[in-house]
């Protein structure tokens, strides 16, 4: 508490308006949402008779790890082939996060580094992830920008400068697949620049095939950097995959540049978990490794929530075309995923808050499955209203930043 409480400055927002609107994934736009996949192999788990409630090894299910880090690197990765890459069952993928900042903030100390390494965090979430960092032992932690707020499309030009900028040997957090959408030539882009720098990545994985239906496509920027040869970090969370928040399932990928590098690192972060959680859970990452070692079941787990995701983005952009609601709302179908920047300006996501009880993550993101066929007119119906009822305020404004750019100032007369 005191750590989190020092990281909260004055300005920043209360803890319940920091909350999406509302939580977890609906189907069908109904309910709350669990794969039937999902739900049979819950059942089939206690008649297993080979299984027991004893701890599990430091680092996980060896099954569990060894499928979740094939999902993202790939079966054929040089990396694993190479045995210089591995997998740590981590609490939920906030764990994932803990466990690589700790680690790095203790072992990260490159020789072109002359004071501790800073640490690059993507505006949107750097109120939600920078805690983690700080508390981990940080003190140089700060945002840079990859999406255009105006234009409501990716800046790459202004990030790449921004990672060119960066101090060299940083440590830069990544989201593939994230919401905008960086192509792959982008992608190459940025490793250009990061390989250039000497900045480390660290990638976060939250729903790897719920922003465009192919796992392939949505790890292709992880494996891009494993192929150059990066050494990195990967934070997984199957959360949002398989419906199984409580279990808190996560993992955390390392590949390094050769096996005894990886072997001393396996046994540091061995250390850490037993000091931190001693030992994880079994039942959620037994469940997924059954799914993610089956492609017939994983397609199933995640085809239907795909689609879902895609029919409640065009609900709510046809919901605001028929309200006549001001602007154009295309980028809502045009991002993907889970999330969505839905283009309000702060006066807006405030009117949110203070008179409809929708609150949005302080980067203005809304989580796009909390939305279902009960709350999408109020949604619909509400972003409409504060975008109504803001925009003679934000015309005073413009017209008062105006009026003060033409006068003459103090220093001038």
């Amino acid at each position: 508490r005191r750590y989190f409480l020092k990281y909260a400055t004055p300005h920043t927002p209360p803890l319940t308006s920091a909350l999406p609107f509302f939580a977890g994934c609906q189907t069908d736009l109904e309910e709350v949402w669990i794969p039937p996949v999902v739900k049979r192999i819950l059942l089939q788990i206690p008649e297993d008779p080979t299984l027991n409630h004893e701890y599990l090894p430091q680092l996980g299910i060896l099954g569990f790890t060894r499928a979740a880090m094939e999902l993202a690197i790939g079966k054929d990765s040089h990396a694993l082939l190479d045995n210089r890459a591995c997998g740590v069952q981590t609490n939920g993928g906030t764990g994932a996060l803990w466990i690589g900042a700790e680690f790095l903030h203790h072992w990260y100390k490159p020789s072109y580094c002359t004071a501790p390494a800073t640490v690059l965090i993507a505006a949107p979430h750097l109120d939600n992830l920078g805690c983690i960092f700080q508390v981990a032992g940080f003190s140089d932690i700060r945002s840079y920008h990859y999406w255009d707020p105006i234009k409501l499309t990716v800046d790459t030009e202004g990030f790449l400068e921004e990672l060119q900028d960066a101090p060299e040997g940083s440590i830069v957090f990544l989201h593939a697949p994230e919401e905008t959408g960086l192509t792959p030539k982008q992608w190459e882009e940025v490793a250009a620049v990061m390989e250039k720098k000497h900045l480390f990545p660290f990638f976060d994985i939250a729903a790897q095939g719920l922003a465009s239906g192919n796992l392939d496509k949505d790890a292709w920027a992880v494996r891009h950097f494993v192929a150059k040869g990066f050494e990195l970090l990967c934070a997984q969370s199957f959360s949002k995959m398989f419906g199984l928040y409580e279990e808190r399932v996560g993992n955390l990928i390392v590949v390094t540049k050769n096996n005894q590098t990886l072997i001393r690192i396996q046994s540091q972060l061995s250390k850490q978990i037993c000091m931190t959680w001693f030992s994880p859970t079994s039942l959620g990452a037994r469940v997924i490794a059954m799914v993610l070692t089956s492609p017939a079941l994983l397609y199933e787990c995640l085809l239907k929530l795909v689609k879902r995701i895609m029919l409640i983005r065009e609900k709510l952009k046809e919901k605001l075309r028929i309200l006549g609601t001001p602007g154009s709302w295309e980028h809502i179908t045009a991002q993907s995923g889970v999330n969505s920047f839905v283009g309000l300006l702060p006066s807006q996501v405030d009117f949110l808050a203070q008179h409809k009880h929708i609150y949005l993550l302080a980067n203005k993101q809304i989580n796009i499955c909390s939305i279902n066929s009960k709350n999408l007119d109020y949604v619909a119906q509400s972003i409409h209203e504060a975008i109504v009822t803001t925009i003679p305020q934000i015309q005073s404004e413009l017209m008062e930043s105006s009026s003060d750019s033409h006068e003459p100032s103090r220093e001038s007369t």
